[in-house]
């Protein structure tokens, strides 16, 4: 079988380039030599000593793809040239062969740690340098292929896994905004939990410590928190007047109920969000003296994302209208949160929340202004 007429490469702008060998001596002879060996297969270029041959490399490193070098050579000797490519990582992706009468030990074994392919002693053997040269510029390619392949399978199955994030999420929330039309509101109290959720954690030190991806998940599991709802009588979820003492202890189970239902879906218990979810279902209306439920939990034993979620939904709760109430003046709302009318807060959650309700009541409900 001959040979492939050109090498072909693509460079950084995708375009595709025919493959060029550098060939690197200040003895013009040894390189007409060189040139003449391989000009048949490949486009060749040549440099007369080390500097030319690196600012060929910087000027445009993807059109070659393999560099034949001297060692000894005025300027900028062969070594000089393999460290700066060691240094910028280029010879794990360029074919670098070291074409010398250097014998030494040292040199020989410092040139194959710097990444050196091959070493191939002068004076060369013409048909021994191209078999060589030919086998490792095709063994970078096929290195290169490989590559390719590989992060094109990559990108198509995070392109694949963010479709899996959009559709988990998109159920999740079909789920929670149901209930939320079971109960008579508008669907929209789920997102905008989620939105406050992840505004106070990016925009307030609530937030400290936790990465983006965290905040991400936090705020996906804030949607579910009234979950449990779903096994709460119509009777009662949508009474318009206020509940009787037995009527609101089943209304409270809802958060037990919501932890049981979110630990029987098995595709949920393999979500990252999942113990946020399970802890904020259970846990979103503690409160900070200890006088919530379902376990009366006090002060820190309330986790911060549970205790986030809990002010949110309150907020929410005052300042839209729901089927027991009219909603309430911002201003009026803000009053009764920190009163503790609402049941008492973290004072530092608090802080925290007045700091950031403007932007919270300017991006999220879309009020200027003070009041409403």
């Amino acid at each position: 079988m001959g040979k492939e007429p050109t090498m072909v490469r693509r460079g950084q702008d995708g375009a595709e380039r025919a493959g060029t060998i550098l060939v690197v001596d200040d003895n013009e002879i040894n390189r007409a030599v060189l040139v003449n060996l391989f000009s048949g297969t490949y486009q060749v270029e040549e440099a007369g000593d080390g500097r030319e041959a690196l600012d060929k490399l910087l000027a445009d490193r993807d059109a070659y793809c393999a560099v034949l070098l001297d060692v000894v050579m005025p300027v900028m000797d062969g070594m000089e040239v393999l460290e700066e490519l060691f240094r910028r990582g280029w010879t794990r992706e360029l074919a670098v062969f070291l074409i010398t009468a250097e014998s030494a030990n040292s040199t020989l074994r410092r040139a194959y740690e710097l990444g050196v392919m091959d070493v191939i002693s002068k004076p060369v053997v013409p048909y021994i340098v191209e078999r060589r040269i030919d086998s490792v510029i095709e063994l970078f390619r096929a290195r290169r292929r490989l590559r390719q392949r590989v992060e094109e399978q990559q990108s198509e199955i995070l392109r694949q896994a963010g479709q899996i994030i959009e559709l988990n999420m998109g159920m999740i929330e079909a789920l929670s905004t149901a209930i939320e039309f079971r109960s008579g509101e508008s669907g929209s109290h789920v997102r905008r939990i989620h939105d406050i959720t992840r505004y106070l954690l990016e925009h307030t030190e609530l937030g400290a410590g936790f990465s983006q991806e965290e905040i991400t998940q936090i705020s996906l599991a804030a949607i579910m928190h009234d979950v449990g709802k779903i096994a709460i009588p119509d009777a009662i979820l949508n009474k318009p007047g206020r509940l009787t003492p037995e009527e609101y202890e089943i209304m409270k189970t809802h958060t037990v109920q919501g932890g049981v239902l979110l630990e029987k879906i098995p595709q949920m218990r393999d979500h990252a969000a999942f113990r946020y979810a399970y802890d904020i279902a259970l846990h979103h209306h503690e409160r900070w003296d200890g006088r919530g439920y379902p376990h009366g939990l006090k002060g820190d034993e309330i986790s911060i994302w549970s205790q986030i979620v809990s002010i949110a939904d309150v907020y929410d709760a005052l300042v839209s209208s729901r089927v027991y109430k009219k909603a309430f003046p911002i201003d009026q709302a803000l009053a009764m949160i920190q009163n503790g009318e609402c049941g008492i807060f973290n004072p530092r959650l608090v802080a925290c929340f007045l700091e950031a309700e403007p932007g919270i009541r300017r991006q999220i409900y879309g009020v200027e202004g003070e009041g409403t």
